[in-house]
């Protein structure tokens, strides 16, 4: 604080955030001692609670609230999603809980992940096949699901079923889908006014959605009926060919499955038609070309890949994956070789305008603070606008491509200091660093360092200038992440906090830190000057 005192003039400061009717308003909320109200002044306790106030967060509090147009198609929107969301630790021997849905849904999550395998006594289960991973009820998901959905949020829940039981056990999970949740279920198209074809979010508030496969229906003779059934049910296999190996793909190398020497026989699962009636607007397909999804797809039809397939096709052919998920939902799920339950970098997937980028939300660490920090604008609703350039028809946008017609938009971020870090078990006073990292488009990722403070955690100084060239703002992200010099080459997390560069606040500003958990480490924060042109 005694940095702004020293650089400018305390009123010339506060003439720049608010008039004057605000300011008066604003003084009555901040406990000034009377002398200090009577005379419309302030002191300088007065300017440490504003300065330690929400209005002067980096974060724009007015994105604390839903503002953004909510009544686009869904393939307009990013859409926070879980993958495995019944794990709460690895794939292998990790635990499945109730809980790990409901800590999902109250961070937002708009698409949770459900893997569904024939139990005992016709109870279906959840849980990560050919693995030792617990087993929890299917009903008693559904249940958590019921009870927490619009906890957070009013807007719809996608439940991504991984479907591996029988047609007998497929009927009694729509038996359970249907008398669970009740209305909240989305059992038949809407009659939605939204400019194109999939309806928005407002239209589907309060709904939860099925995705899985669905049977064809068309037209046929009695001769001819058994024949094409059996077909429909074929292709649906064939199609949801990426997503039914989600759990093949898991398996380590030395699990045993098979025999030696035996040919891998593919487990046919025929979707039952009492489940199939409860998909809507989300019916999985196996994705084979843009071209081929571009002729053949239907609007309410969603594909699901890996992200080595998916990281491969953007990396080649960006252009037309921005343009396919203009149309279409497009969910890109982690590898199945990441059996600790590691995530990838979410923002290579954004970049492309993939909708439901699917994360290990119990793994800590960087991806999941890129998603807590996209998220946390629109009101933590878990539904983003895309921008423009994801979306607009008018015009063509390939992330992969260093070159950008659009001006660069100049980021100054000034770290000048640090407030109440927390100290290690150990006792000892840390010796912090800032790293500022930039998430977007591969020529707007970058990351810049301050300089080691020794022996400080109560008020480490800095005042280091950082300077960014940003040529898509609107897909950036910002990540300040406060560490400790624990040696020549090593450092450990201290907090870190992630903000949309469209949430950015100008000016002087407090950054309030988190821990790897996403918790508020309250006090602790940095105190920046933000500004960009």
């Amino acid at each position: 604080i005694l940095y702004i005192v020293r650089k400018i003039k305390v009123t010339e400061f506060l003439q720049l955030e608010y008039e004057r009717k605000l300011l008066l308003t604003m003084f009555s909320s901040l406990l000034l001692p009377p002398p200090a109200k009577e005379k419309r002044s302030m002191t300088f306790e007065g300017f440490l609670r504003y300065m330690e106030s929400k209005d002067c967060c980096v974060f724009d509090q007015a994105h604390t609230s839903v503002y953004q147009d909510m009544d686009q198609s869904l393939p307009s929107y990013f859409i926070s999603s879980s993958h495995n969301t019944y794990l709460t630790g690895d794939q292998l021997v990790g635990k499945s809980h109730l809980f790990a849905y409901v800590s999902a849904l109250r961070k937002g999550c708009r698409c949770l992940e459900i893997d569904c395998w024939d139990g005992p006594d016709m109870e279906p289960v959840v849980y990560h096949g050919y693995t030792l991973t617990t087993k929890i009820l299917f009903k008693d998901v559904i249940t958590t699901v019921e009870q927490h959905a619009f906890e957070v949020s009013a807007y719809p829940v996608i439940l991504s079923l991984e479907n591996h039981c029988s047609k007998e056990q497929q009927e009694v999970m729509a038996q359970y889908l249907i008398s669970i949740l009740g209305d909240k279920l989305l059992t038949a198209p809407l009659d939605h006014s939204t400019t194109g074809d999939l309806p928005s979010p407002n239209d589907l508030k309060y709904k939860i959605l099925i995705k899985n496969k669905k049977l064809k229906r068309e037209t046929k003779t009695e001769d001819a009926e058994g024949a094409e059934e059996s077909a429909d049910e074929g292709e649906d296999e064939e199609e949801d060919e990426d997503e039914e190996d989600e759990d093949q793909q898991s398996k380590p190398k030395f699990w045993p499955t098979r025999k030696a020497g035996s040919k891998k026989k593919k487990k046919k699962v025929v979707v039952a038609e009492a489940l199939s009636d409860l998909v809507i607007y989300t019916r999985s397909v196996k994705f084979v070309s843009f071209s081929h999804s571009k002729d053949n797809q239907n609007c309410y039809e969603n594909t699901s890949m890996a992200e080595k397939k998916a990281r491969k096709l953007a990396k080649a052919s960006g252009l037309d994956f921005v343009q396919h998920n203009q149309k279409f939902l497009s969910r890109i799920y982690p590898a199945g070789s990441r059996t600790s339950s590691s995530n990838f970098n979410p923002q290579e997937f954004w970049n492309v305008g993939s909708q439901l980028v699917a994360l290990n939300f119990q793994s800590l660490g960087l991806p999941m603070d890129l998603n807590d920090g996209r998220f946390q604008d629109n009101g933590g609703c878990g539904y983003i606008l895309k921008p423009v350039v994801l979306t607009s028809s008018q015009r063509s946008f390939d992330p992969s491509c260093s070159q950008h017609s659009l001006k660069p938009t100049h980021l100054l971020l000034k770290v000048i200091s640090g407030s109440n870090l927390p100290v290690p078990r150990s006792g000892k006073a840390l010796d912090p660093f800032v790293r500022v990292e930039t998430h977007g488009i591969a020529c707007d990722s970058h990351r810049r360092c301050t300089s080691t403070v020794k022996n400080n955690s109560l008020g480490p100084y800095w005042d280091a200038d950082m300077n960014f060239s940003i040529s898509v703002p609107e897909l950036c992200l910002i990540r300040f992440c406060v560490k400790d010099q624990t040696g020549l080459l090593s450092s450990e997390f201290v907090g870190q906090y992630t903000v949309p560069f469209t949430s950015l606040k100008k000016g002087y500003r407090w950054v309030p830190l988190r821990s790897r958990d996403g918790c508020s480490l309250d006090p602790a924060s940095l105190f920046v000057f933000v500004w960009y042109s």
